[in-house]
């Protein structure tokens, strides 16, 4: 704070229309607290900006008197890249404006959206887009990773209906980001994180889903673990692009279709939505029941906004999280004998390791089409370790770790950069794979200093 003085301040509070807030005032805890309990970083001044001018003020005002800044959307990246220590936190959460075009399928969306408004907009007119399957995540940072959920198989990532972009870059240009316009930055956002700019609007293109679909759970006993997933491995190579079905092995939460005993057991939970007629949905999704002698399911037609918040209370901010992820091009018998060795040894009663299946349109995409480049990967792996009590840390993180060593040489190339904890660093390369040294360069054409670096940082090359 002492990089300027109080008339300094008191002039750029003046030219911002949003808040400007300090340590000392009493929204400032609540403020810069994010998803990730393990993230206590405290940032010398918060800007909660509800226009792209305030973000080009904020800018203006980091160059002056040379802070490091942050950038918040919806503050549920797992790295905590949305919050610094010291230095300027730019909070885009209020700019939470959607516009839905249902006769051209288009949706313009600001960034301090999370999945849930964006869901709950588009579905009032039938539509939707490939979003991620939290409804309080982020549709800013999940897209900037890439994104994937429920409708990826059909649709493509969240990036393959990414249309246009407005950008605020290091310079504090206002920049329109296109297939047509400023293609290159449009390729390296498309993946590349926040290194290449501030997004104040995104458009995605729309599909017609819902508004219910054909969702639900099975959830069988952990014994049954090696021939249930083992057939899900089989069974997610050929089934049709409109049914994804994903594999969770956890302790049982209390679901209230599953018997009482059954809570705090571990199991095999198959998670599936089909994106079609819920009436041929039911046909593709029959085999899955007879992968084993189920507790109990809950399949069902209901709304897909509802879908989409179904997993909320197991994701709710507040705890401490740490994840390790890996791709797969292939389920094979070493990984799953690794998921089930890491499964039978939960360290607390919310960690889990989950499959999500991707392919189908995913792969389509070529690979030097934009900076995700992992076309290749039909699934991805994430430990999720969650716990309360710093108390905790030393034995969950060492599980993840151990874990995620275990099951590498399995990996196929690439990881998804969104899974990527604050201590990967020396991942990011490998997880952009042959986008790498092309996003460099493109790193030193828009942010030559590398003013954007508290994110999964491309270095300027």
């Amino acid at each position: 704070m002492s990089q300027f003085s109080q008339t300094q301040l008191k002039e750029f509070k003046t030219n911002v229309a949003g808040s400007v807030i300090l340590p000392d005032d009493p929204q400032y805890d609540e403020v810069r607290q994010i998803w990730n309990a393990m993230i206590d970083r405290r940032p010398s001044m918060i800007v909660r900006c509800i226009s792209a001018a305030d973000v080009v003020h904020s800018l203006r005002f980091i160059h002056q008197h040379d802070l490091s800044f942050s950038i918040r959307g919806g503050g549920h990246n797992i790295a905590g890249n949305a919050v610094c220590d010291a230095g300027l936190m730019i909070d885009l959460s209020l700019m939470k404006g959607v516009h839905i075009d249902p006769e051209r399928q288009h949706g313009f969306v600001e960034p301090g959206c999370t999945l849930a408004d964006f869901d709950a907009a588009a579905q009032a007119y039938g539509l939707a887009t490939p979003l991620g399957i939290n409804s309080t995540t982020g549709v800013a940072g999940l897209t900037l990773g890439g994104g994937f959920g429920w409708l990826s198989r059909k649709y493509g990532m969240t990036i393959d209906n990414l249309l246009s972009m407005e950008v605020i870059t290091a310079d504090g240009q206002e920049l329109h980001a296109s297939e047509s316009e400023n293609a290159d930055l449009f390729w390296g956002l498309r993946g590349g994180g926040g290194n290449f700019g501030i997004v104040t609007r995104f458009e995605y293109q729309l599909h017609p889903v819902g508004p219910n679909v054909l969702c639900g759970l099975i959830v069988f006993p952990f014994d049954q673990a090696k021939a249930v997933i083992t057939q899900f491995a089989r069974f997610t190579e050929t089934m049709p692009d409109e049914l994804n079905v994903w594999m969770i092995t956890r302790q049982a939460p209390p679901l209230p279709f599953l018997p009482e005993e059954v809570h705090g057991k571990e199991i095999v939970a198959l998670a599936m939505c089909y994106a079609g007629d819920p009436a041929e949905g039911e046909t593709h999704i029959a085999p899955l029941r007879e992968f084993g002698t189920a507790y109990g399911e809950h399949i069902g037609i209901q709304p897909y906004t509802d879908w989409q918040q179904a997993f909320d209370p197991l994701l709710t901010p507040g705890a401490r999280n740490y994840w390790k992820t890996h791709n797969f091009s292939t389920l094979d018998e070493g990984p799953i004998d690794a998921i089930i060795e890491y499964a039978s040894a939960l360290p607390s009663s919310q960690c889990e390791i989950f499959i999500a299946t991707i392919g189908g349109q995913t792969r389509r995409a070529l690979p030097e089409a934009m900076a995700y480049s992992n076309r290749d990967a039909n699934y991805v792996l994430n430990v999720h370790a969650r716990w309360e009590t710093a108390a905790e840390d030393v034995h969950c993180i060492a599980w993840a770790r151990e874990f995620f060593a275990r099951s590498q040489p399995f990996a196929s190339s690439g990881a998804y950069i969104n899974f990527l904890t604050g201590d990967e660093s020396d991942r990011v390369a490998f997880a952009y794979g042959t986008s790498y040294e092309r996003l460099a360069k493109l790193k030193k054409k828009f942010d030559p200093a590398n003013i954007f670096r508290v994110n999964q940082n491309i270095r300027p090359a």
